[in-house]
């Protein structure tokens, strides 16, 4: 089931990223992947981190408009927006308080089962991380342990030659994660299927960054607009009693 999903999924996601690329010449922002062709190492006991990156261009009262805990909820909530088109509507996600979860059509063919979203943020970076659960994918030696998934964004200063504009930085990293194929199959095969999916489909979700165009959060965790210095600074330990659930 993992192998057909994995060939679906990967042509599903060309199709999307070659109509993203004519359209992209009319949106607002610049998107420039920064991160290596194959940035996924995979450890002697299986446990893979992957980071893709991307430097995104903007003007400065775009960049300020953006710069809010519910901005970064919706950045959150995009991601998994592209995610199901980018595979046309196959793998979506499901909602709820406490999970996410990526099902492959409907429950309960869960691929992937992760915590509610943590979120961190201060005046120069927001993060956002869900803890991974269980699923198809995640083999057992990675079911309730201490592997996530995370978006980081920096912001880098004013662009250079660019009067009037802005660069950040955004960092898509999986981190611990042990891949059911990897465990089950080979590390070789995980690395054809899954993985270069999850490398393509992360490319386009960042250079689709460059429209400004963010979903409308699904939860509304920060559907009330909250400061900066309400959220939790990235680095503050996980125990504290700050952090939202």
């Amino acid at each position: 089931m993992a192998a057909v999903f994995a060939l679906f999924a990967l042509l599903a996601a060309a199709v999307v990223a070659v109509r993203r690329r004519v359209a992209r010449r009319s949106w607002p922002a610049r998107a420039r992947i920064v991160s290596a062709e194959d940035n996924t190492t995979v450890d002697a006991h299986g446990a893979v981190r992957s980071t893709q990156a991307a430097d995104l261009t903007l003007p400065d009262a775009e960049l300020e408009k953006l710069w809010s805990p519910p901005q970064l909820e919706r950045l959150a909530r995009t991601y998994w927006r592209f995610l199901s088109r980018a595979t046309l509507g196959v793998v979506r996600v499901d909602y709820s308080e406490t999970q996410r979860t990526v099902v492959l059509l409907r429950q309960p063919l869960r691929l992937l089962r992760f915590q509610a979203p943590e979120y961190e943020m201060d005046g120069e970076r927001g993060i956002v991380r869900w803890r991974i659960e269980d699923g198809l994918l995640v083999a057992r030696a990675g079911r309730h342990g201490d592997g996530y998934l995370q978006l980081d964004v920096r912001r880098c200063g004013p662009a250079d030659g660019e009067p009037g504009m802005q660069r950040i930085h955004i960092e898509v990293e999986v981190a611990n994660f042990y891949p059911s194929i990897a465990h089950s199959i080979s590390k070789h095969v995980y690395r054809w299927t899954q993985s270069a999916i999850h490398v393509l489909v992360t490319h386009g979700f960042l250079r689709s960054l460059a429209r400004l165009d963010l979903a409308e959060s699904r939860v509304g965790r920060y559907a009330v607009p909250e400061n900066v210095a309400d959220v939790p600074d990235p680095g503050e330990p996980a125990d504290s009693p700050t952090r939202p659930l």
